[in-house]
């Protein structure tokens, strides 16, 4: 894996912030707390999360990334998508109350990897703003709204060999590509297409292998970084 490191408090006004590094990715994952939920949840006592993406001018070679204004592109669409179902996965939304927390991140630069990346410093910035609603709502802490810790590792093939946390090279010439979410030592999501061809059952599980070790490792940083 690449040098992996997450920096709390990267942003002083959101409820939780977080960089998140993996090698020459950087993505800044913030979390801020809305007194309110969307429609078909007004009422109900059932709180929501929700996130976005996006990648900065400047954080992609090749020439100056547009920013995107009004209507997202297909990518990143997809990708916030995977953002908010995966950390909702962390979350007893029944526990929040009639609040919502949106998840931003922000590319600040890409080498491969941003979404998982966005995952996994998300997690940390959403850490840190479930302390701040816990002392608003008087709870024992983040541990009282969340259903696990939340990471997750890109993993392939290439040339033959199993590869854990892809960098652009490694990822745009893998011959199988996947994106692997777990909550604690459970699969959360999975997403793996072969790129360049197919793949057996024997290199399913040995990526599926490859990436639990690896969120274990991102798992410990997580942990390292907010002192729990």
């Amino acid at each position: 894996m690449r040098p992996y490191h997450f920096q709390r408090d990267y942003i002083s006004h959101p409820a939780g912030s977080c960089l998140a590094s993996f090698g020459e990715t950087k993505v800044i994952c913030t979390a801020t707390i809305e007194s309110s939920v969307p429609p078909f949840l007004r009422d109900t006592g059932m709180g929501w999360l929700t996130a976005e993406y996006a990648m900065l001018p400047g954080s992609t070679g090749g020439g100056r990334k547009r920013r995107e204004i009004g209507k997202k592109d297909g990518r990143s669409t997809e990708i916030q998508r995977l953002i908010g179902r995966s950390l909702r996965a962390a979350v007893d939304l029944s526990k929040l109350g009639e609040v919502s927390i949106v998840i931003d991140c922000d590319v600040l630069q890409a080498d491969g990897g941003t979404r998982t990346a966005a995952i996994s410093g998300g997690w940390v910035a959403l850490y840190d703003a479930l302390r701040v609603l816990a002392e608003k709502q008087g709870t024992s802490g983040p541990e009282h709204y969340l259903l696990g810790q939340l990471a997750a590792i890109s993993v392939g093939v290439c040339e033959g060999e199993v590869i854990c946390d892809l960098d652009y090279i490694h990822d745009s010439n893998a011959e199988v590509d996947m994106n692997v979410v777990m909550r604690g030592d459970r699969l959360v999501e999975v997403q793996g297409t072969g790129e360049k061809g197919v793949f057996d059952r024997a290199q399913l599980n040995a990526l599926l292998d490859s990436a639990e070790q690896g969120i274990a490792a991102v798992q410990k940083a997580q942990c390292s970084a907010l002192g729990i």
